[in-house]
């Protein structure tokens, strides 16, 4: 046969080449001409490929073993059918993710062979101290889909940090129940001294997409107890107010995460919070969230004693936005839809009973949440956070995209102060539902009962807004007025 090397397998397998060959007939195989891969080449060096109607064969012959005018039956890596092209057709399924924190645990103790080209779980990126992913994690993590869980994490947030970042999770419990700013920063001096910030920074690259998440929320909360929410860690002016390596720490986790302003309510509240006992079975992180009783995971209170009012809010916050997912699915339907089509109404309608739902809720937290105790402290933090514009839940910031609020009472700018604090994943998102739904914000300069419709929704969102306002208020002091009438 040549040069050309044809296997004879015995069985009703597909017939193998080494090198490439075009099937034009019946049982007929094609070499490529001189300089065709011979058996002094690997099988693997060329593909075999199939040529549609219409290819021009070069020279042909039979393959031994296999009668004429019989069927070759493709094999694994040989697609069959006229008009098929030579090269690999892709799969029409998603590429599989990489897992990421317990999964990839799992996946370390599987034999060799499941690790990806023989490399061992020790020798992947990301692996060394013990830590469960590594900075490839943010490169494979899947578009953000509001419709699926809002801007709530994709899974619950981490519990409890492990290996050197134990440290981190202690400190962070301690300068939350603080009894004033003087005592939490001493406590960042005291870590300095004993050199477990610069372990910490050292550390921050192998961190997990999902576990710098974790540590930014810990790192917020010992910002705020200090007193430095306000302040940019990369700011030569920082490092005459903060200490420098915790800005150090700061400023390397804000790089990890591709967020440089997380010291805020959404942080704070939003990877702050887990269900007091776990569910029987897997759930939606929306209705695990509105369903069952929710903890905060760092406590403003200490331990043993009753939730404070701050640790109520930032639940709260939470709860928000767990019920508050109907108004972001409401708001991709209304995306690019025309004021004149007969669905805008009823969506609209929709986003009303649902924003008239979320003032309900947040009027049944105020109660337990005036009844809460509160310190110095905790009004200090509140009062730091209000200060910036850091305490605006992110589903009234998809809702005043929707309805334009935002334009006319905050003004622009302001409006970029609010989202400064969100990830830029859900900024992004915010942006593209100011483009998408302008047409519909042309009611608010027409008449008629749609038009109207419009105004009742924009109306129910000041309310919203209003009454977070009166339970931020609430929790900041002690409210004199109930919160129905402050409202």
């Amino acid at each position: 046969m040549g040069d050309t090397a044809i296997t004879k397998t015995t069985t009703a397998g597909p017939v193998t080449a080494a090198g490439p060959v075009t099937t034009t007939g019946p049982a007929a195989v094609t070499t490529a001409g001189p300089g065709a891969p011979g058996s002094s080449r690997p099988a693997h060096a060329s593909a075999l490929s199939v040529a549609g109607p219409g290819a021009s064969p070069a020279t042909t012959e039979p393959v031994p073993g296999v009668p004429p005018g019989a069927r070759i039956p493709p094999g694994p890596d040989m697609p069959s059918g006229p008009g098929i092209p030579s090269t690999t057709p892709t799969s029409p399924l998603p590429a599989p993710r990489r897992a990421t924190g317990s999964a990839r645990a799992e996946e370390a103790a599987q034999p060799a062979g499941r690790e990806s080209r023989g490399q061992s779980a020790a020798a992947r990126p990301g692996r060394a101290d013990g830590e469960p992913g590594g900075p490839a994690d943010a490169a494979t993590t899947v578009p953000h889909d509001p419709c699926a869980h809002g801007f709530l994490p994709e899974r619950p947030p981490v519990r409890s940090l492990i290996g050197t970042w134990t440290r981190l999770d202690a400190m962070a419990r301690a300068a939350a129940v603080a009894p004033d700013r003087e005592a939490a920063v001493a406590l960042v001096e005291r870590a300095h001294r004993a050199d477990e910030l610069a372990a910490l920074r050292q550390r921050v690259s192998r961190l997990s997409l999902r576990n710098a998440e974790a540590a930014a929320m810990r790192i917020a909360v010992i910002a705020v107890s200090c007193g430095w929410c306000g302040i940019d860690p990369q700011a030569p002016a920082a490092r005459e107010v903060a200490n420098e390596a915790f800005l150090d720490l700061w400023a390397a986790i804000a790089h990890r995460i591709d967020h440089d302003q997380f010291v805020a309510l959404p942080t704070l509240a939003l990877h702050n919070w887990a269900p007091e006992r776990k569910p029987r079975r897997h759930i939606p992180i929306d209705q695990l969230a509105r369903t069952e009783a929710l903890v905060p995971i760092v406590r403003w209170a200490p331990e043993g004693q009753p939730l404070s009012r701050l640790d109520r809010l930032m639940l709260a916050a939470t709860r928000l936005e767990a019920h508050g997912i109907w108004l972001f699915r409401l708001a991709e339907t209304l995306a690019g839809r025309s004021p004149d089509d007969s669905s805008t109404p009823t969506a609209l309608r929709r986003l009303v009973r649902v924003q008239h739902a979320l003032r309900a809720q947040l009027l049944a937290e105020a109660a337990e949440l005036s009844a809460a105790p509160a310190t110095p402290q905790q009004r200090a933090v509140l009062g730091a956070l209000a200060g910036q514009g850091a305490l605006e839940p992110p589903v009234l910031q998809a809702a005043d995209a929707v309805l334009g609020i935002g334009a006319r009472r905050l003004r622009e700018g302001r409006r970029q102060l609010l989202r400064r604090h969100l990830p830029a994943q859900h900024r992004a998102w915010l942006s593209a539902m100011d483009r998408h739904c302008a047409p519909v914000r042309t009611l608010a300069h027409r008449g008629g009962p749609d038009a109207a419709v419009y105004r009742e929704a924009q109306e129910s969102l000041i309310a919203l807004r209003r009454t977070f306002t009166a339970l931020v208020q609430a929790a900041a002091r002690p409210a004199e007025v109930p919160l129905t009438k402050a409202a």
